[in-house]
């Protein structure tokens, strides 16, 4: 043999000695492989079925048809579809397939219609029910601004304050355009929560205030007294506090009872001046003396 080629083959020994061998694992076998994959792509079509879900920010109506929350959910969209509506003016009822036809709720089952008219929207305080037409029963039903105007003079004049802004837009249709139209004679008061209220602007009651007086009255700070300090104040300065000004309960009339035995009557007897002159007639015509 060549001396070349048995130095090469030497020198390959060498390097095989010194090179450290790896350890190849066992395949897996064929069936192990076929249920990995056919897991995969379930798992792969289920998460695409929910991303595509919520990407699109909607959710399945008919997998949480049974839930408290959907149906919950429907009720609140009803009704607020119904605000909005008697808001525009449209006061008339709808049938429970022409709201869920407006509000695009078509795919609900028979289980919630039944609840929606049996239960649902017969018993919510903001549905009124009518020959089987629903509408929307607001606080105050205004029709104009004529009504809204008499509903703050009746307010004020039985002492019951103002009404709220939200009540008033929730119950008058096109509110805003009413309101800009009455002007001054309604006055705007806006609460320490930003909820503003509606008073009637009484014109016969505006008078002028002397600044003396709106001077002493600034100049008593009642914000941190109750009623019960302002009427001990009152009190130790020798002023009296209006009390019971609302209005007084009759008490009930106690008829006296008739007595067992009825005395006899007495009657008066007039023309004592004529006692001489006049003559008795009881047993006949009196002889002539």
């Amino acid at each position: 043999m060549d001396p070349a080629l048995l130095r090469e083959r030497e020198l390959f020994k060498k390097r095989a000695l010194s090179t450290p061998a790896v350890e190849r694992r066992p395949a897996p076998s064929e069936s192990s492989s076929s249920k990995k994959r056919k897991a995969r792509p379930d798992k792969e079509a289920s998460g695409s079925k929910q991303g595509a879900d919520s990407n699109n920010g909607s959710f399945n109506l008919k997998a949480l048809s049974g839930s408290s929350g959907y149906r919950f959910g429907v009720l609140a969209k009803i009704v607020n579809y119904m605000k909005t509506r008697h808001q525009k003016g449209d006061t008339h009822g709808l049938s429970l397939e022409e709201i869920l036809d407006e509000t695009k709720l078509l795919d609900i089952g028979m289980k919630q219609k039944q609840w929606l008219m049996g239960e649902a929207l017969a018993n919510n305080p903001k549905i009124e029910v009518n020959d089987g037409r629903y509408g929307f029963k607001p606080k105050y039903n205004l029709k104009d601004k004529k009504a809204l105007l008499r509903l703050l003079d009746k307010h004020d004049q039985l002492g019951l304050g103002g009404v709220m802004l939200e009540d008033v837009e929730e119950g008058l249709p096109n509110s805003a355009k009413a309101i800009k139209a009455l002007g001054d004679q309604i006055v705007f008061v806006t609460r320490p929560d930003k909820r503003k209220i509606l008073f009637f602007n009484d014109k016969h009651c505006q008078f002028t205030v002397d600044d003396e007086f709106q001077k002493l009255w600034r100049s008593i700070p009642v914000d941190s007294m109750d009623e019960e300090k302002i009427e001990e104040y009152l009190k130790r300065q020798g002023i009296t506090s209006m009390q019971e000004t609302g209005p007084k309960k009759m008490l009930p009339i106690h008829k006296r009872k008739k007595g067992g035995s009825q005395k006899a009557r007495r009657f008066k007897t007039h023309n004592h001046h004529l006692a001489g002159v006049l003559e008795d007639y009881t047993d006949g015509v009196p002889t002539k003396k």
